[in-house]
């Protein structure tokens, strides 16, 4: 059952790191692939939450045979990629099943392609949007050919990319890869380890909010920097905060959503100011693990606690997206004491709450230890990933 089951997601990544879509699938607790009953069980998780939550692009691996376009009638089509394999198109009624799913907008990908059964399936080319193979693969040049001259053309997408190494391989050949170990593969930037003038200057304002600086103050520091200036209120008017009347000044952005929330935009663009190595994929990583961690204290913390697990989140992956330690970044701003604590050692009382955000990135199953260590059930997990990878998709920075 889904009851004992952890979601992980690995991000589809473009030659340019940025996020265009993510591929979904349970934990894995041992060797064996997913059996029918494990798809079924994912795509009954998600299309009860795409119902009130829009995810972005998904690819998901399914079987025609089992799954129908009422079954996922709550899903957004268009974003949505079955992943089937060859075995799945191997009969009449397999295929009957796939175009069924294609004519209502479902796009559909082969997860273990080779070129013979391109080669031999013309008829079955059209149904298909995306071919999914490894880096490795004997055939990636020709069934690259191949699928960029069919009609319509189909998408190659390279897994799994393991590292950063494997990452620029694929970029270097143009196409996408999904990269399940993103937030565990830190990657060598040849820069100096210091913090940069706007860092620094981002770091200067989260320390006068902490401090609850009257808002002149704050004002006058943001004004020496145009670029900072503008991408507050376009975030701040985004759809994650739901204000309907328009922000335009700092002043009155403090009197409609208050200092915590301008302390969480802060934190996102500190993320941002490594001009050198910066990494979309990275900043998206942080911020879903920062709300994930957020949504995992909801309800066992108090409000102000909850906030504070956002930054613990968003703060996990800094020294990584900055190229300095975390110990550097510390240096320059006062926070409690508990969210230091988890992000020096994951302890205290913030760190078990990171440890399961971080958990749920992993793909060894061991999201079920750091759950059972809060006493929180797979479906509560399993819904604030899902919660977390939506509200992602509405941040403007």
């Amino acid at each position: 059952m889904s009851e004992d089951k952890y979601l992980v997601r690995a991000p589809l990544l473009d030659p340019k790191q940025q996020v265009m879509g993510y591929k979904l699938s349970w934990q894995n607790h041992g060797s064996l692939p997913p059996g029918d009953a494990d798809l079924d069980q994912l795509l009954s998780l998600v299309a009860e939450r795409a119902s009130d939550t829009g995810l972005g692009r998904l690819f998901l691996d399914a079987r025609p045979a089992r799954c129908s376009a009422e079954t996922l009638q709550t899903m957004a089509p268009p974003d949505t990629v079955l992943v089937l394999n060859r075995a799945d198109l191997a009969d009449g009624d397999d295929v009957t099943a796939a175009t069924t799913l294609r004519e209502h907008g479902f796009s559909l990908a082969i997860g273990d392609a080779d070129l013979a059964f391109l080669e031999s399936s013309e008829s079955l080319l059209p149904l298909l949007s995306h071919v999914e193979l490894g880096l490795d693969h004997p055939d990636l040049t020709t069934i690259t050919s191949l699928a960029g001259h069919a009609e319509p053309p189909l998408a190659v997408v390279l897994a799994p990319c393991r590292d950063w190494e494997a990452f620029d391989a694929c970029a270097a050949l143009g196409l996408s890869g999904f990269f399940g170990n993103l937030c565990l593969a830190p990657r060598k930037q040849n820069q100096p380890g210091e913090l940069g003038p706007q860092t620094v200057l981002i770091l200067q304002l989260m320390q006068m909010v902490q401090e609850n600086a009257d808002v002149r103050h704050l004002e006058k520091l943001l004004k020496r920097d145009a670029v900072l200036s503008y991408k507050l209120f376009r975030y701040i008017n985004s759809a994650s905060f739901g204000i309907e009347v328009e922000i335009q000044s700092l002043r009155h952005a403090v009197a409609m959503i208050g200092y915590t929330p301008l302390f969480r935009w802060l934190s996102l663009l500190l993320a941002m100011t490594n001009t050198v190595g910066f990494s979309p994929a990275l900043l998206q990583a942080a911020i879903v693990r920062g709300r994930l961690t957020e949504l995992l204290g909801q309800g066992l913390l108090s409000r102000g606690e909850s906030d504070d697990l956002f930054v613990v989140g968003m703060f996990s992956l800094l020294g990584q997206m900055l190229g300095v330690p975390i110990t550097q970044v510390l240096s320059q701003i006062v926070l409690p004491d508990a969210i230091v604590q988890a992000l020096i050692s994951r302890e205290g009382k913030y760190g078990p709450f990171l440890l399961l955000a971080e958990a749920c990135e992993r793909e060894d199953g061991c999201s079920a230890d750091h759950a059972d260590n809060l006493f929180v059930t797979a479906k509560r997990v399993n819904d604030a990933h899902l919660l977390a990878l939506a509200w992602a998709q509405n941040i403007k920075l």
